[in-house]
């Protein structure tokens, strides 16, 4: 027995080295997909070739600091990101199980004691009755020779990357989420000023409009329509107010704080009103960086290399399992004058250790079925994939053209507005001279309340459509870069639970997929 259990340990670096030098199942290769060379509008006099700098911090180009404010906030205080932080901590323990199935995947602890009496022992001289004690421990290790591992490592490790991408998009939303919100309160904080303005200026014709007719000098008729215009005017203010209270409620959410505690986050008064104004030029890179700066595309890329690994697991189970087993402990008897207690003397031990081999032939079709299965997700994931990175592509023409025609319809609606306010006072001069009717006056008020209305809504949709713009091309993600992705709070708190052992301490996550399957179990 010593000396076959001494040649079984002489083979077992063998087999260790051979189990690490080979793995069953497809090696993961980024899928070939379509990027169009430039953008279609890049040729715009907005629009210049930029450096990655203009998009990780794209709301300092508004140069509001308010809106930096706002953004540092919700990313110090939201809670969905807090949330997505815990999740890559579950990643890592998920990573941390997976490597320990490197190690003997089985150990048993056991001990009993037995008693044995039959009249066959009183004939042998042993007594009418006789105990046996045990105890020992045992161990089972299934050699990695396929394998199947070392793919489920990397299949963790691509699911905590692509946990991270997950991160980095919400961020990603987040940011732009606050950008939006706060253009939103910004854009309805100006109508509502533009309908005071409004109903100023029409309270003020209908006491024209009263005076002449008191006086004789006009109908009723006039005053009846002055008082419907300015009643039309005030009807849109409690919408108004009403839109500005819900995005306020909105980038409280953002913010992580409740309604009632965020009107102090919005600056001084003299802020109210002031529409974020975009750069004359919006720096822009080319369609091929979304792959890698876009964290839904690399999450999607991700996603599908866990998948390819889980079919080399799947595929290690159509082969034998090439497993070393063994036991060791103590044994004691009290027949023919032992005592139990001699269970703990050394020359009471026993041992065994050996090989095994398991094989489910009879579940072959099971088993293959189950890898064709694993095959056919990651042939959708693999699309998927693709389709992500033209909807990208996609998303981003779509939010360049809209900005762009933005932008042209505001340059349109200035001029518009200017002249609506022109028209207003020449109407009025003119009526006050008695040269035109009061229709002329009522329908100039309008066409103004209009025009500074679409134009106010025009500006904040540049700012808007910009914002869109940075979403789609992946840009904001990169405030995190160099920090933590769980709050110190929530780590003791987590600590203070549950033993985490090193995984609370800050470890960099690495860029590319890890080589180096082989790996000290994570305690």
């Amino acid at each position: 027995m010593k000396t076959v259990g001494s040649r079984l340990l002489l083979i077992l670096p063998v087999i260790l080295s051979a189990a690490c030098s080979y793995k069953i199942g497809p090696d993961y290769e980024t899928p070939e997909t379509e990027v169009s060379s430039d953008w279609l509008e890049a040729g715009d006099q907005h629009l210049k070739k930029g450096k990655d700098d203009d998009v990780k911090a794209w709301w300092r180009l508004f140069n509001d600091p308010v809106l930096n404010k706002l953004v540092e906030t919700a990313y110090a205080q939201n809670i969905s990101l807090k949330s997505a932080g815990v999740r890559i901590l579950e990643s890592r323990a998920e990573l941390g199980v997976a490597i320990g199935d490197l190690y003997p995947q089985k150990q048993d602890f056991s001990g009993e004691v037995d008693k044995y009496s039959s009249p066959f022992m009183r004939n042998l001289g042993l007594g009418d009755s006789m105990w046996f004690s045990r105890i020992g421990i045992q161990s089972n290790w299934e050699i990695d020779v396929w394998g199947k591992f070392r793919r489920a490592i990397e299949a963790s490790d691509a699911q905590l990357m692509a946990t991270v991408a997950d991160y980095d998009n919400i961020l990603v939303s987040l940011t732009a989420d606050v950008a939006n919100a706060y253009v939103q309160i910004r854009t309805a904080e100006k109508r509502l000023d533009i309908a005071n303005q409004n109903v100023k200026v029409q309270t003020d014709s209908l006491r024209i409009a009263t005076a002449k007719f008191i006086g004789g000098a006009s109908t009723q008729r006039d005053v009846e329509q002055a008082k419907t215009i300015l009643a039309s005017t005030q009807a849109t203010i409690p919408t108004l107010r009403k839109d500005l209270r819900q995005a306020k409620n909105a980038l409280s959410l953002l913010q992580g704080i409740p309604p009632d505690k965020f009107e102090t986050s919005l600056g001084a008064a003299e802020d109210c009103g002031k529409i974020p104004t975009p750069p004359v030029q919006v720096a822009l890179g080319i369609p091929v960086d979304l792959l890698r700066r876009r964290p839904d595309i690399r999450k999607a890329e991700l996603t599908a290399a866990a998948q390819s690994a889980r079919i080399g697991m799947a595929k290690a189970n159509l082969y034998p399992a090439f497993s070393i087993s063994g036991s060791f402990g103590f044994i004691g008897t009290n027949s023919q004058g032992s005592s139990l207690s001699d269970m703990f003397s050394w020359g009471q031990h026993f041992y065994r250790f050996g090989p095994s081999v398991q094989w489910n032939l009879f579940n072959f079709g099971q088993l293959t079925n189950q890898v064709r299965g694993q095959d056919a997700r990651f042939e959708a994931l693999l699309l998927d994939y693709q389709n992500t990175v033209l909807k990208a592509q996609k998303e981003v023409e779509d939010s360049l053209i809209a900005f762009l025609m933005a932008q042209n319809s505001a340059e349109f609606l200035a001029e518009s507005t200017a002249a609506a306010q022109r028209s207003l006072n020449l109407a009025m001069l003119q009526y006050s001279e008695g040269i035109t009717d009061f229709t002329t006056v009522l329908t100039a008020e309008q066409e103004l309340l209009k025009q500074q209305d679409n134009f106010a809504q025009t500006l904040g949709g540049i700012a808007s459509n910009l914002v869109g713009v940075y979403r789609t091309l992946g840009g904001g993600w990169q405030i995190r870069e160099g920090k933590e992705f769980v709050p110190e709070p929530i780590k003791q708190a987590m600590d203070n639970r549950t033993n985490w052992g090193d995984l609370l301490k800050p470890t960099p996550i690495p860029t590319e997929r890890p080589t180096d399957l082989i790996r000290a179990p994570q305690w």
